[in-house]
């Protein structure tokens, strides 16, 4: 017989004694971009997203890389953002629950990548930033990923053009197909996925 104990807050109910004689668990973001992508896309279910249209499944796994992106710039401090944001899977799950409503509702055959790049940028994942320089940052990721290119094997990654590194959105297949996709294209972690110099991982490291 135990009692387990579930807090997001800390809290003073739990009395100290308890507390050292437990075992502590805590769900942390995985570290990574291929870690963070992984956790990103299995977060959506085989069976939500299987049937999905083509194009909902590659805005999709771009809005994955987006997230991704934007978490993980977050271990190189200030070189990563001015200011430490909570961006979290909320705003990516509201994210896709607003992409998939505009879809659903969409007649014309056109995506309304405006409207997406705005919700996404300036509300979801927006609504977190306060920082100019930061905002700018957030808006030249989305205008790089949310367009007409994500449905042609998109360059992820055209900033590091020439460097040998590659992440392209796959063309429309089966849910594990993306997840395999993840696993063989980002082979090794580096700075030039996010835009920065390679030197920006001895300052994290050091830290």
């Amino acid at each position: 017989m135990f009692r387990l104990f579930l807090s997001a807050d800390p809290s003073n109910g739990v009395p100290i004694g308890i507390l050292d004689r437990s075992i502590k668990l805590t769900n942390e973001p995985p570290a990574g971009l291929k870690a963070n992508m992984k956790r990103a896309w299995s977060y959506f279910s085989k069976e939500e997203i299987e049937d999905k249209d083509a194009k909902i499944k590659s805005i999709l796994f771009a809005l994955c890389y987006f997230h991704s992106i934007v978490i993980e710039r977050r271990r190189f401090g200030p070189k990563g953002w001015n200011m430490m944001y909570p961006f979290n899977m909320g705003d990516l799950r509201d994210s896709y629950l607003v992409m998939n409503r505009y879809m659903e509702q969409n007649t014309s055959g056109k995506v309304p990548f405006d409207d997406l790049r705005y919700i996404f940028g300036e509300i979801m994942y927006g609504g977190h930033v306060v920082d100019d320089l930061d905002r700018r940052l957030v808006n030249a990721y989305l205008e790089n990923i949310m367009h007409y290119g994500i449905f042609d094997e998109l360059e992820l990654i055209p900033y590091a053009e020439g460097k040998n590194v590659s992440f392209k959105v796959p063309a429309p297949n089966n849910y594990d197909k993306y997840v395999e996709h993840i696993e063989v294209s980002l082979v090794s972690e580096t700075p030039l996925y996010y835009g920065l110099h390679p030197n920006a991982e001895i300052g994290f490291r050091t830290n």
